[in-house]
């Protein structure tokens, strides 16, 4: 079943299947703990806000805002849409340079969310598993 980005079910679909390789990911080294949020979202009002937090080890995304956050990252839902589920980050390199990505914040925490997560197989079964429940 898919579910569109960002939505609750999309958060609870996703968080479930980083729960299912627990203890086959890798641990994140890198402690970053990033309020977003996504603008032209369509449905609900028209903007979600979520956190990505690192802090434990693992990759925690949630709906909601950190009170502790080292920044905010803003920008529109196609875009954080591109770079969370098809992870492709030229387009979210592209969108930093058009100013479709504000930071208010540690910008080197920002930039270091790229190289935060290890690159292994696992880490892309569940990248290609939460695309596969993510609805166009």
């Amino acid at each position: 079943m898919s579910h569109r980005f960002l939505s609750e079910e999309w958060i609870a679909a996703a968080r479930g299947i980083r729960e299912k390789y627990k203890d086959e990911a890798p641990m994140i080294t890198v402690s970053v703990k990033i309020n977003q949020v996504i603008t032209d979202v369509p449905f609900g009002e028209g903007t979600v806000k979520s956190y990505m937090d690192t802090s434990s080890g693992e990759v925690v995304m949630e709906l909601g805002e950190l009170p502790d956050a080292d920044a905010t990252v803003t920008t529109d839902y196609a875009t954080a849409r591109a770079i969370f589920v098809n992870q492709d980050q030229a387009a979210g390199m592209q969108a930093f340079m058009s100013g479709k990505i504000k930071v208010v914040g540690d910008m080197m925490k920002v930039m270091g969310m790229q190289t935060a997560i290890p690159q292994t197989d696992i880490t892309k079964v569940v990248a290609d598993e939460i695309k596969s429940i993510t609805a166009d």
